[in-house]
């Protein structure tokens, strides 16, 4: 190694060490690039930008400049900027751009003050990542307006966006529109489909926006039109205080939402809102999420499996306090094939539901074929709770399963159908399952004030002895209140079902005997 390539391998070394750049980050720093230092108070536009002491000062330089592979922008520790970033150019396969930051552990700040719709910028780029940035974009009132935003429009396939350990906050959008607020993508084309392949949004704080917290859109949702973006990984993130929806996901096929909270969704607006959702989406898994505190029964929930949407899976998530419940699973119906495949294949399976408000699980439309076992609601001595309530959406929906479920109630629930709907969106109940068919239950547990449902061959009543239930502390590592006991009625009493999954809520290998429990906690041996 010659002298001055050994300076730069120590100067590298150095800056992984001191935390200036990651070390993912200079791993991949091969072949010919440039790094770009910019610093809103020492810097100056006419300088090189090649070095923290001859950095760049604004973000028109950095907007007006083309960028190439392997390139990276670094933004000076605790800066601040005002206006919009737009970095121009795309990486490659092998070298994608970087932003972040260089000095410091305060992240730069972004702040559009609400003269610009989009704080943070990327059209029809692609090979970028774009992490440890401090975004905001909060004007005198409310407009279509967001944090960060990535696009394609007319330009096919956008490769390897990666969103990662951004907090964005203080954005005031609107509410009449459900793209606008924190993180956003949006796929348009008219002329040339377009998508995103390997979109991964991850690890971001996001706080006090409206209307969205994470929002996707396309214009290829339609089923005549379909083109979906594919491997979209949206993981880590932590939402508190959002206008409406918490994440949402469009017009995507596998896409994985995964360990993300979002708290206190649906606080400001006047439509219809869940914490966390998949609409005109398929194969799309939403496990380990947890959703709490969503105000108001428009929609209300935490969870929500949405129509135009096949073989959806809810699995190993936390809700809790939510006003609408723990869980929609809604189509629309009236659609022509053309628009609409309707919702198929639902599957909800160990996740935990504790003081969900009005509802527990909401079937809505003619959804089709859902299969919900394994689940663990329990109600509190201050709720009154429909725990299965069917509805009507331009059609009723047919063979719902439920398996191995317990409903522990404190309060009071039932199971009932909404005959109508008032403004704010609570139903007006009436006992039964409405017009809905083939609905199949079997070997659930209800205890407490609540009656079985009659159909329910192997039906228990009996208290399914759970370890301390009652509380709704946040954080899924708090729930072991939720597990049996050895002498559980629920241990080795559940129906068989194929193709079961590998764990339980908890991470138990079930089945633990030779069949399965009942609930969402598989317990660790066999029933005495």
């Amino acid at each position: 190694m010659s002298i001055p390539r050994l300076y730069f391998y120590l100067f590298v070394v150095g800056l992984v060490v001191s935390g200036s750049v990651s070390s993912a980050w200079a791993s991949g720093r091969t072949g010919k690039s440039t790094t770009y230092y910019v610093d809103s108070a020492a810097g100056k536009d006419s300088n090189s930008g090649a070095s923290a002491k001859k950095a760049w000062k604004s973000l028109d330089k950095i907007n007006a400049t083309t960028f190439a592979p392997g390139d990276s922008i670094l933004l000076k520790s605790g800066a601040k900027w005002t206006g919009q970033l737009w970095p121009k150019g795309s990486g490659s396969a092998e070298r994608p751009i970087r932003v972040g930051k260089f000095g410091g552990d305060a992240k730069p700040l972004i702040q559009g003050n609400g003269e610009v719709e989009d704080a943070v910028l990327l059209k029809n780029q692609e090979y970028w990542e774009i992490q440890d940035l401090e975004i905001s974009n909060h004007g005198a009132k409310p407009a279509l307006r967001r944090g960060v935003h990535v696009a394609v429009e007319n330009y096919g396939e956008a490769h390897h966006i990666y969103l990662r350990n951004l907090s964005v906050h203080d954005v005031n959008g609107i509410d009449d529109d459900k793209v606008n607020g924190g993180i956003h993508y949006t796929c348009e084309g008219d002329t040339k489909p377009s998508r995103f392949v390997d979109l991964r949004i991850e690890d971001n704080q996001i706080t006090r926006v409206d209307r969205s917290g994470i929002f996707g859109w396309s214009s290829h949702w339609v089923r005549s039109k379909w083109y979906p973006s594919l491997g979209v990984i949206i993981r880590g993130n932590v939402l508190e205080d959002i206008g409406g929806d918490g994440i949402v996901v469009v017009a995507t096929d596998g896409a994985l939402l995964e360990h993300n909270i979002v708290g206190h969704a649906n606080q400001r607006s006047e439509g219809y809102n869940v914490a966390i959702w998949p609409w005109s989406a398929d194969n799309t898994i939403v496990q380990y999420n947890e959703a709490y505190g969503t105000k108001g029964q428009r929609d209300g929930e935490g969870f929500d499996s949405d129509w135009n949407s096949r073989n959806t899976l809810i699995q190993y998530n936390y809700s809790h306090e939510n006003d609408g419940g723990f869980l929609l699973i809604c189509d629309e119906g009236g659609h022509s094939a053309g628009e609409s495949i309707g919702n198929l294949g639902t599957v909800v399976r160990y996740n935990i539901s504790v003081n969900d408000h009005h509802r527990g699980i909401t079937i809505a439309g003619p959804i089709d074929d859902a299969l919900i076992y394994n689940n663990t609601i329990y109600v509190g001595k201050e709720e009154k709770v429909s725990l299965l309530l069917h509805t009507d959406w331009n059609g009723w929906g047919k063979q719902a399963r439920l398996y191995n479920n317990i409903f522990y109630v404190e309060g009071s629930a039932s199971f009932a159908y909404g005959e109508s709907r008032k403004p704010d969106g609570e139903y007006v109940l009436t006992p039964g399952f409405g017009q809905s068919r083939n609905n199949i239950f079997d070997s659930n547990i209800y205890y407490g004030n609540v009656a079985p449902v009659q159909e329910d061959a192997h039906a228990l009543t009996s208290d399914p002895l759970l370890a301390g239930p009652g509380k709704a502390p946040r954080g899924r590592e708090h729930l072991q209140g939720y597990t049996l006991g050895a002498q559980s009625p629920a241990v080795d009493t559940g129906k068989a079902v194929p193709d079961a999954g590998p764990e339980d809520f908890f991470g138990n290998k079930i089945p633990a005997c030779k069949q399965l429990d009942r609930g969402a906690a598989e317990f660790s041996g066999c029933a005495p």
